[in-house]
C-alpha cells in the first residue's frame, strides 16, 4: 500500500463531483500533470488517510482529468470523497504504473468502474478496432455510454446481470466470455473486480489464449 510519504502530491481544487448513479460519481479536476492512459492517481482528503488509487478516465490530451469512482459504506476514503463539491480541494498525486498499451484490435473487458483505464486509452486515440465488454448489475451503471455507442458501435458489448433487455447480453461478462469465440492472437485486457479478472482470465486461457496475451488490473 503506498502512502503520502510515498508519493508526489498536490493540493488540488476540484471542478465537478457528478453523482451518475447510485453510489457512482465523476469527480473532475483541471489536469496539472502528463500521464499515459491506463496509469493511475492517488486520492485523500488528507494525509492521515493513506491514498487511495484509482484510474484515470480522461483522454492523454484533455484540459480536464476524470476519475471514475463509487461510494462504499465502509470505505475510509469513498464516503468523504462523496460529499465534495466544487471548489472543494483534494490530494492528488502524479500519475503512475502502466496497464494499457497501444495495440490494434484488442479486447478490452471491464465490470464497473473498471472501464476507467479504457476509457482513458480509448479518448487518447489508442487500441484502435477495439472491442469492449462491459459487464454491471444494473444498466445505470454503463457508464459513459453514449460515448462508447459512438466510438465502436457494434464493437461495443454490454452485459448486465439482473436486469434483462433485448439490447444487451443478459447475464455476466464471463457467460459471455465462454459463449463466444476468441481469437488467440489478439491482447485481451481485463479490469474490475478480482473474482471477474480471476474467473474471465481462467476461461481464456482453456479456450486456447496464451496466457502472455492477458494483461489484468483488479481493483478493491
Amino acid at each position: 500500500m503506498n502512502t503520502w510519504n510515498d508519493l508526489k502530491y498536490k493540493e488540488i481544487i476540484i471542478v465537478d463531483n457528478k453523482n451518475l448513479a447510485k453510489d457512482a460519481y465523476i469527480l473532475t479536476f483541471k489536469r496539472i500533470f502528463k500521464f499515459i492512459a491506463g496509469q493511475v492517481v492517488g486520492l485523500g482528503i488528507n494525509t492521515l488517510i493513506e491514498p487511495r488509487l484509482y484510474s484515470i478516465a480522461s483522454g492523454e490530451n484533455d484540459d480536464y482529468v476524470e476519475i471514475l469512482y463509487t461510494e462504499k459504506t465502509d470505505g475510509k476514503l469513498t464516503p468523504m470523497l462523496s460529499l465534495l463539491k466544487a471548489g472543494d480541494e483534494i490530494l492528488v498525486s502524479s500519475p503512475f504504473g502502466s496497464f494499457t498499451e497501444n495495440n490494434d484490435s484488442p479486447i478490452l473487458i471491464a465490470t464497473g468502474t473498471g472501464i476507467a483505464p479504457f476509457i482513458s486509452m480509448l479518448k487518447s486515440g489508442k487500441g484502435r478496432n477495439a472491442i469492449l465488454v462491459h459487464g454491471v448489475s444494473s444498466p445505470d451503471y454503463f457508464y459513459y455510454a453514449d460515448y462508447l455507442e459512438k466510438q465502436l458501435g457494434d464493437r461495443y458489448i454490454r452485459c448486465c446481470s439482473k436486469s434483462h433487455s433485448n439490447h444487451y447480453f443478459n447475464g455476466r461478462v464471463t457467460q459471455y466470455i465462454q459463449e463466444h469465440q476468441v481469437d488467440p492472437n489478439k491482447k485481451y485486457y481485463l479490469c474490475g473486480v478480482a473474482e471477474m479478472v480471476v474467473d474471465t482470465r481462467d476461461i481464456l486461457i482453456s479456450k486456447g489464449i496464451p496466457y502472455r496475451n492477458i494483461l489484468a488490473e483488479i481493483y478493491f
